[in-house]
């Protein structure tokens, strides 16, 4: 073939690639036109009457009817996205339906959003002044389903997950009357009040507005008692057997002391009553979710009747109690919303649900809800898994705070090196430092107490919201005990750091260490947790089934290929025990042998060899200091 044949056979081909090219069809995006009304701080007009049915026990399926004041021409209706307290797009909207709209009579045609899937648009007709509203919540009936809340002795009615609200208000702005109908002979607990009960054990409550309805969730229950505490504050408890409901004297003064603790600390109320709405029962999903004036908490059987058992449990009233304060009346501004369609932002909760951490493990210990060394012992876990976490390297703590919109707490692969809402016990190490660092700047005239009553303790009685920004973290800091706080936080919080801040546990007379056995606490938090802890040994626990969970990036389990998941059915080529682990793991101490799990992984089964030598190492914190130093005085009762 000559050059110019050649030549022209290349251009040929040339011009035959780029036609081809060009006739590719290259469509357009069509525009994406919000049609929803955007939230306005205006009066609505009208109040919203919604009557909620739960009595379905056996299926839990929940009846909602909701009338809704509206006038001719273009409607939406919203279910709530994004929830407070869930910091992220967690509204239940795949639970909803049976929808049907009428209005004076007549059946109306309804829309969903093609861009909003929470959105539904309607036409109301001449002549109308009201639309209706039915529908059913389809609540999970097995645990793959999702949270579990109705069960045949007990339900947690959730507003935010049975009422519809119309878009172009501010919720604050939204009135309603709410009822609910529950099984005969059961019993509610709410922050709202009733107004009336009539046949049926149908429960009005008073007028409020949309977010202090879905602000105020219901428990109800066949087995019931409710404890004054003192300061208008109640605890409710519900139970799946009687014999929960036994509370010691002892016991229950604890709580009586909690409620004391708190209001010392923080010097104000934001709260004209106040209820925990307490549910002790293994099969009702578990919760632990804060509302302005009350909370939902889930504890498992023995809570009460066991208590040094339950000590894994009781942080969590301290904690959610603690938000009343934080992150109900405080709130950073960027997580605050109009309504439950505008997306929030979790830029500071390493204050929202940090310091709350910090506050809440305070008042575990000043009301006694557990000792002074309890709390210690349970620290010492939380800061011995940041302190080894591998994803330090690479992940500031700050970053870990988008981590409820980007996993929604969903199972990670490798948690110790994705890291994930590290910004609760990491916050509780960062504000335990600063209040060592107010103590010994001021000489001990100040603490961390100073900032609950500068920050928390203003506008009593007030329970709107007051928001803040980092700055005014910063400045609050500064008027408590001047110091570079802004550099103090910065590199906590927003710098990338490789091990834990342990400098308000070491400066104050304790350090981290390990011990082959672990502490009496940490035996009853495993026990609660259903899990062998050897995350800093062979870097992983072992949870039902005997599978393997948190197997820890970097550790001799990921060495040797081990995953999260996997089901341990031999050591050494005898049948998985726990106890037969962790005798291998004190066998192989300074020898030369590795340690050979056999592992089914779906329908493979393989052996791993664990080159590991060092022996079984369980965290706890031990006193070096003399005297009591800042942490001492911190975990003090007021």
């Amino acid at each position: 073939m000559s050059s110019i044949t050649s030549r022209a056979l290349a251009l040929s081909t040339l011009l035959l690639s780029t036609s081809a090219l060009a006739a590719n069809s290259k469509p357009q995006p069509l525009p994406i036109v919000d049609t929803i009304p955007a939230a306005r701080d205006i009066a609505f007009p009208g109040t919203i009457y919604l009557d909620v049915t739960a009595t379905d026990l056996d299926r839990g399926i929940i009846e909602v009817r909701e009338t809704i004041p509206a006038t001719p021409g273009p409607l939406v209706l919203l279910a709530p996205k994004w929830l407070p307290g869930n910091h992220n797009a967690s509204g239940q909207i795949d639970k909803l339906a049976g929808f049907t709209f009428t209005a004076n009579g007549q059946p109306l045609r309804w829309v969903r959003d093609k861009v909003d899937v929470f959105a539904f648009h309607l036409d109301v007709p001449a002549g109308a002044t009201s639309v209706e509203a039915r529908f059913q919540y389809l609540s999970a009936t097995a645990e793959d389903q999702g949270r579990i809340v109705v069960t045949r002795e007990m339900s947690n009615i959730q507003w935010v997950a049975v009422s519809l609200y119309p878009a172009g208000t501010f919720v604050r702005n939204i009135p309603v009357v709410a009822s609910l109908t529950i099984p005969a002979g059961w019993k509610a607990a709410t922050a709202l009040r009733p107004t009336a009960t009539t046949p049926g054990n149908r429960i009005t409550f008073g007028e409020v507005a949309y977010d202090t309805l879905i602000d105020s969730p219901v428990f109800a229950g066949k087995y019931f008692r409710a404890d004054d505490l003192g300061h208008g504050i109640t605890l409710n408890t519900i139970a799946d057997a009687p014999k929960e409901l036994a509370v010691p004297a002892a016991v229950l003064a604890k709580h009586r002391a909690l409620a004391d603790q708190a209001v010392k600390l923080f010097g104000a109320r934001h709260f004209d009553h106040y209820d925990f709405l307490h549910a002790i029962t293994d099969r009702m999903g578990g919760i632990g979710l804060e509302h302005h004036r009350s909370s939902e908490n889930q504890n498992d059987p023995g809570y009460f009747t066991d208590w040094d058992a339950s000590v894994s449990d009781h942080n969590l009233l301290p904690h959610e109690f603690t938000h009343s304060w934080n992150g109900k009346f405080r709130r950073g501004a960027d997580a605050w919303t109009p309504d439950y369609r505008t997306p929030m932002q979790d830029s500071l909760l390493w204050v929202y649900e940090g310091q709350t951490q910090f506050w809440g493990t305070v008042l575990e210990v000043r009301s006694g809800m557990s000792t002074k060394q309890q709390v210690l012992d349970k620290i010492a876990l939380a800061a011995a898994n940041l302190d080894n976490q591998p994803g330090r390297r690479w992940r500031p703590l700050s970053d870990t705070t988008n981590d409820e919109i980007i996993s929604d707490r969903r199972p990670e692969p490798w948690n110790s090196y994705q890291r994930a809402i590290d910004y609760y016990q990491e916050g509780l190490l960062i504000w335990t430092e600063a209040d060592m660092i107010i103590r010994e700047k001021s000489g001990g005239k100040r603490s961390m107490d100073d900032f609950a009553h500068a920050f928390f303790g203003i506008n009593d009685g007030d329970w709107g919201e007051v928001t803040y920004t980092y700055d005014d973290v910063v400045r609050t800091l500064n008027q408590v005990q001047p110091y570079d706080w802004a550099g103090f936080l910065k590199a906590r919080v927003d710098d990338v750091a490789p091990t834990a801040p342990l400098a308000g546990f070491t400066n104050s007379g304790y350090r981290l260490t390990y011990g082959d056995k672990p502490t009496d606490t940490a035996k009853a938090v495993f026990k609660s947790r259903k899990v062998a802890d050897f995350s800093y040994s062979l870097g992983f626990q072992v949870g039902k089934e005997a599978k393997l969970a948190d197997v820890r990036w970097g550790s001799p389990a990921f060495q040797a290929g081990l995953v999260n998941g996997a089901q341990v059915i031999a050591v050494d080529g005898h049948t998985y025990t726990d106890e037969l682990l962790a005798d291998a793991v004190t066998t192989a101490k300074g020898g030369a042998s590795p340690i050979i799990l056999t592992v089914k992984r779906g329908d493979e089964v393989r052996s791993f060899s664990l080159s590991y030598h060092d022996g079984l190492r369980y965290p706890r914190f031990i006193k070096v200091g003399t005297g009591d130093g800042a942490l001492d005085k911190l975990l003090a009762p007021r």
